[in-house]
């Protein structure tokens, strides 16, 4: 699926030229620097959490004192612009500032959700032991650093989870957690690492909602070799999706748990609830 990339300043939209194929190959194509990836929702009016993927390129910025090619104003109506240009299917976008010119760059390309069976019958995974060289800024040299792991992602194999001395840190474009109910607990203990990972913008949204849901949270790096008796992975515009298989083992009975399938049911409703206009007079 071809992706359009455009390079934004205060005086317009510039597009890019050839298409990139993939996302990765756009962002390989320009300057290190911030990005932040996410789907539209509601014909490409509206992004859950959209005020904090922005923050993923402006907070840096305005830390380190880069001036950005184009304001949050102008990046928003040159988003929702484009979007439109991709109706009736939503849209998957990355913008990406450059660390050295503060050149704003916005891929975009249709998306296509998932299939209902990947959330009905889960995924299969595997890990490798590597880390984000800084966890809590998202920057695009990771994506170059990663691209012989992100090859592995192809058949049946769906995400790579990253470990580090036997523990599971985070999904190489995903957040992940494990589920216990032997913890004493009645409603079930999520486990996920809080330290040395991207705290994902869905991840918050998840865990608000666990909460509510009763459970309680157990922040630390679950083992690779530990029996869960359920486990799944969120990302912006994947949601919640069940992982049944880490490693070719079988986790929990080996197929979508009660709690995952809860957490998801909850997480769409929140979406739905939740999500912020692109433009003000949107909403």
């Amino acid at each position: 699926m071809t992706v359009r990339g455009f390079r934004l300043s205060q005086r317009g939209i510039i597009p890019l030229q050839p298409p990139a194929s993939t996302l990765d190959e756009l962002t390989g194509s320009v300057s290190d620097g911030f990005y932040s990836t996410f789907a539209t929702l509601s014909g490409g009016t509206r992004v859950l959490g959209l005020r904090a993927h922005l923050e993923r390129l402006y907070g840096p910025a305005a830390a380190t004192g880069l001036r950005p090619s184009a304001d949050e104003k102008s990046l928003c109506e040159g988003i929702a612009g484009l979007a439109k240009e991709n109706l009736p299917s939503e849209s998957r976008i990355r913008v990406i500032l450059t660390k050295d010119t503060g050149d704003i760059y916005v891929g975009i390309q249709p998306f296509t959700p998932l299939p209902e069976s990947i959330y009905e019958n889960g995924v299969s995974v595997i890990t490798a032991e590597m880390a984000r060289h800084d966890p809590r800024i998202k920057g695009t040299d990771f994506i170059t650093q990663s691209a012989d792991q992100r090859k592995l992602v192809k058949g049946d194999i769906f995400e790579i989870l990253m470990t580090r001395n036997g523990r599971i840190l985070e999904g190489m474009t995903s957040n992940f957690y494990a589920v216990s109910e032997s913890h004493g607990e009645p409603c079930g203990t999520l486990i996920t690492a809080q330290k040395g990972i991207l705290l994902g913008i869905t991840r918050r949204a998840v865990l608000r909602i666990a909460r509510g849901q009763g459970m309680s949270i157990e922040y630390r790096s679950p083992y690779v070799e530990e029996n869960f008796d359920e486990a799944f992975l969120t990302s912006s515009s994947r949601g919640v999706v069940p992982i049944v298989k880490i490693d070719g083992k079988p986790v929990g009975q080996g197929r979508p748990g009660a709690w995952t399938k809860r957490l998801s049911l909850a997480y769409q409703a929140y979406v739905r609830e939740r999500s912020e206009a692109i433009l003000p007079d949107e909403s």
